[in-house]
């Protein structure tokens, strides 16, 4: 009678691990991802150390089905993300950390006004960086499936920064996506790209702000910054353009986006002799660099001239609106009195 009782309740028990939909318990689900962690090598007390407060954040997934699809242009975009008290507070920083940050950018190859414009707009300076459980959220969206094998891989990423001892498990917060610190670096862009701006030992992108200059600069020089140009420029085009000598506007991906740009990008004096002049209208720069033309808002919308910068900022976020909207930062901060 007690064995077929307790065989009752262990099959009540497995029962209420699986879900109406066939699929495991977060639980089980976690208890999975700690079995993974232990063949992939990483120690018993790291592993329950890690995991023993992780928790299903319902509002994660929300947030990630729900993203707003509010429909925009630069000329609506561009003030809100860059309002002039942010230009302002930008300026204020690059004269605070100007010593440094020149430093910086001396190292890597980077202009450090591109430094702190990523800065400013990934995460208001540092104000902004997220009060998730980093190991948390991205168990969450692990387990939510609609991107389980890459955010799965970020969980164990998390774990070898907390093995490495940059950050402690209490202290590495992010965004709801897992998103970390003051330049909201993925785990797997940290270990990429996460440098120790001051010698501690640490890379840490949560507190010092030497780390978050450094990595930022090492991740854009890593990826092909170029400090000898610029990012774009917004150009004027002639009547009858072809445009199909620029890049679509949407091209579904990264990679399908740099064929494009392979395909079409010329030497500005290409572009000069097809009709294409500065937006004040005077002759682009006579200058033996390639571009590829850009249409962020459709054909309609402004046109930029983009330079191989412009690549490299499309890796760290391939969004024409971000890549815009750090640009134009950079271009405010730069000439701005």
């Amino acid at each position: 009678m007690a064995l077929s009782l307790t065989a009752s309740l262990s099959a009540v028990a497995h029962a209420e691990q699986i879900l109406t939909d066939g699929k495991i318990s977060f639980e089980q689900y976690i208890v999975e991802l700690k079995q993974e962690a232990k063949q992939k090598g990483f120690s018993d007390a790291l592993i329950e150390q890690s995991f023993a407060d992780v928790t299903y954040h319902k509002r994660a997934v929300k947030a990630d089905r729900n993203q707003p699809e509010v429909v925009e242009t630069l000329e609506t975009y561009l003030p809100k993300r860059v309002p002039d008290w942010k230009v302002n507070k930008a300026k204020e920083m690059m004269k605070k950390y100007q010593s440094e940050l020149n430093e910086v950018g001396k190292k890597y190859g980077v202009q450090p006004r591109f430094i702190v414009s990523l800065w400013a707009l990934e995460s208001n300076f540092g104000k902004i960086t997220g009060n998730f459980d980093v190991i948390s959220a991205l168990s969450t969206m692990a387990y939510d499936g609609r991107r389980e094998a890459f955010f799965r891989a970020q969980v164990f990423d998390a774990l070898t920064i907390l093995q490495q001892g940059h950050i402690s498990k209490e202290n590495m917060k992010g965004s709801w996506a897992g998103a970390m610190g003051h330049n909201q670096f993925m785990p797997s862009s940290f270990l990429s790209y996460a440098a120790d701006g001051d010698g501690d030992g640490k890379k840490d992108i949560w507190t010092n702000t030497s780390d978050v200059f450094a990595s930022i600069a090492n991740y854009l020089s890593q990826v092909g910054w170029n400090d000898d140009i610029t990012w774009a420029r917004q150009v004027t085009l002639p009547p009858a353009f072809d445009n199909a000598l620029a890049i679509p506007q949407r091209t579904g991906g990264r990679k399908p986006w740099l064929k494009h740009w392979a395909r079409t990008e010329k030497p500005l004096a290409q572009w000069q002799a097809l009709g294409v002049r500065r937006y004040d209208g005077g002759d682009l720069p006579n200058v033996d660099i390639n571009a590829a033309l850009v249409f962020p808002d459709g054909e309609q919308g402004r046109a930029y001239l983009a330079y191989d910068n412009y690549k490299t900022l499309m890796h760290w976020n391939t969004s024409y609106y971000f890549v815009t909207s750090v640009g134009h930062l950079a271009d405010r901060i730069k000439f701005s009195r």
